[in-house]
């Protein structure tokens, strides 16, 4: 008889895998009728931590078929009981409450999402073995997408994998999950708002051992806090570890694209921070690099990868500030060239389009410039609104830390990352200096103390654009301009920024960077990650503004045209016209830009 039950039960197992039926564990959660309708749509708002595998009817006590037919009220896990929010009791069973149950509706949450299996392929161990807790779970400061009266902070699982099997394991994941094997983040834990990672909320805490990273899962323990949000009268989940086991149609794995592969790159070491984006992304951006960077005369000051880096790092950016002036041109006025402003707006327009704070830094005797420069912008359409313009003249100790953080606490920041474009960097003998060594310090008001402030501040990247050395940011090649620069020992910036972008025209950089931003922002790999998995995907109303913010040869020659109207002059000849250190706006630079256009939209 027991081998006859064993022989249904394994041809039954045969007949579902060849329909392509599979096992999947899944969590429970049971609410009212009334608040159904919420609950459901919260899931798919914030499907990556609440996958919805199954939603029952009224008064629908067993999974759905052909699962095995128990009856979860009995037969199923345990249970946390909620009143009003409130977790007041734990169950075995739910005998006891039928009554309640017959206007209540059974949610079946896919919680065998793991990258276990991918980590032991690799040789990882899994810690905490003997307490039976592989993993921590922790609740974030990161927001759920709100639906009704669900609203509760993201819930991530953190496991810790060695830097050097990384990539290996999330290519795993990715490959057997899809889009939904995804971390949500890769590194500092204080970066998802939390406080102590030897307190986890849920499990027991993991060691770090050298060399381990933390990898963070969202959670579909994300549920418990959902219930304890809407404040039902009753409601029921089951507790973390305990799950039923349902059966679901395989459905094919969501990519980004056939064969897409997902990236890992580190953007910040303290703290430490990783970013992902699809392999396609880091190909485009790369051709975009080597085509700012043909101009002989920088090859080396060239290092491969900056602008990749420093595009993921603006990705993940709140607020941004952005500072552009050189004024190569001491006897005119206004001194300024037309290298510099082009690429900071241009920058500025697809972090407006990506809705992120922006705002501009120049030097005090430039500011009504560079507002007539804005107003233009936005009136000729170049710039969707107009962005908020700033001076800094670092009169007292701590000034940098005031201007950069509220009320100087670098815990605090204002801004997320600080980007120069040809803007001039001061030396190492405290001047600054123009191509030719004239020294233009008494043009120049102190804005490299801002970079500097930024490195003594952990949450505060930045990155330099610039086409000869002597532009802010470039300290981080200050050797190579030494070596390779006319005039480089002299003139070398030695202000560093976390990434040095290098062009043939610092424009182009400005260029490249503002289209690198819109390849991540189109990447669902990298959408996902930004946005933790909870929310919604990019709508296509955001990809077209995304588009719409992305340089063009015509919004740049109403750039060219602005400048000329305000006697801005070409850097290395002088004139006021249409071109930029002294090479043709028609032709060059408009050939430029449409290179580098046809890359990021083909």
């Amino acid at each position: 008889l027991i081998s006859s039950m064993f022989a249904k039960k394994s041809l039954t197992s045969v007949i579902k895998n060849a329909l392509g039926w599979r096992p999947k564990q899944a969590s429970v959660v049971i609410l009212p009728r009334s608040f159904a309708e919420d609950f459901e749509k919260f899931c798919q708002a914030n499907n990556g931590a609440l996958p919805l595998l199954y939603r029952s009817k009224p008064g629908e006590w067993k999974p759905p078929p052909p699962s095995a037919g128990l009856d979860i009220r009995n037969d199923g896990p345990q249970y946390k009981k909620y009143e009003f929010g409130s977790c007041t009791d734990n169950l075995t069973s739910l005998e006891g409450y039928s009554e309640q149950l017959k206007d209540m509706v059974v949610f079946y949450l896919d919680c065998s999402i793991s990258p276990k299996e991918a980590m032991q392929k690799v040789g990882i161990p899994i810690r905490n073995k003997e307490s039976h807790h592989s993993m921590a779970i922790y609740k974030t400061a990161v927001p759920c997408s709100t639906v009704g009266r669900f609203c509760c902070p993201l819930v991530v699982t953190m496991m810790l994998i060695p830097k050097d099997k990384l990539e290996t394991v999330l290519h795993d994941v990715y490959l057997t999950r899809g889009l939904q094997g995804e971390p949500v983040h890769i590194g500092c834990p204080d970066l998802l708002g939390i406080e102590d990672r030897s307190k986890p909320d849920y499990g027991e805490p993991i060691m770090l051992q050298p060399g381990d990273v933390p990898v963070f899962w969202a959670s579909e323990l994300t549920s418990l806090e959902a219930v304890s949000s809407c404040r039902s009268p009753l409601a029921f989940t089951s507790c973390p570890g305990c799950a039923v086991v349902i059966d679901q149609k395989d459905k094919s794995i969501q990519v980004s694209h056939p064969g897409e592969v997902p990236e890992v790159h580190c953007i910040s070491q303290n703290p430490l921070q990783y970013s992902i984006t699809s392999s396609s992304s880091v190909q485009k951006i790369r051709e975009l690099e080597n085509i700012i960077a043909r101009d002989p005369g920088i090859k080396h000051l060239f290092n491969k990868d900056e602008l990749l880096k420093a595009s993921l790092s603006l990705s993940h950016a709140r607020s941004v500030l952005i500072t552009t002036g050189f004024p190569t041109h001491f006897t005119h006025d206004p001194p300024e060239e037309t290298d510099g402003p082009p690429g900071a707006i241009a920058v500025a327009a697809i972090l407006q389009a990506l809705e992120k704070e922006v705002a501009i830094v120049v030097d005090e005797r430039a500011m009504s410039l560079h507002r007539k420069i804005i107003e233009d912008s936005v009136n000729q359409g170049v710039l969707k609104t107009t962005i908020p313009l700033l001076s800094y003249q670092g009169q007292e100790i701590g000034s940098a830390f005031m201007f950069l953080c509220k009320d100087g606490d670098p815990n605090s920041p204002r801004f997320d990352h600080l980007v120069a474009i040809e803007r001039s960097g001061r030396a190492a003998d405290g001047n600054y200096y123009n191509a030719r060594k004239v020294n233009i310090k008494h043009l120049v008001d102190p804005i490299d103390d801002l970079f500097l402030a930024a490195q003594k501040i952990p949450r505060i990247s930045s990155t330099g654009i610039g086409d000869g050395g002597n532009e802010l940011g470039m300290g981080k090649v200050k050797t190579s301009v030494k070596k390779y620069i006319k005039n480089g020992d002299v003139i070398a910036c030695d202000v560093e920024a976390d990434f040095a972008v290098i062009a043939g025209v610092s424009n182009w950089g400005g260029y490249a960077l503002a289209c690198a931003l819109y390849l991540l922002n189109m990447s669902d790999i990298h959408g996902r990650y930004l946005r933790k998995a909870v929310g919604l995907p990019t709508t296509s109303s955001r990809a077209a503004a995304w588009a719409q913010a992305l340089p063009s040869i015509i919004k740049e020659e109403k750039m060219m045209k602005i400048l000329v109207q305000h006697q801005v002059r070409s850097g290395v000849t002088g004139n006021v016209g249409m071109e930029v250190d002294g090479l043709p706006f028609h032709g060059i630079h408009a050939e430029m830009i449409q290179q580098l256009i046809d890359v990021t939209t083909m």
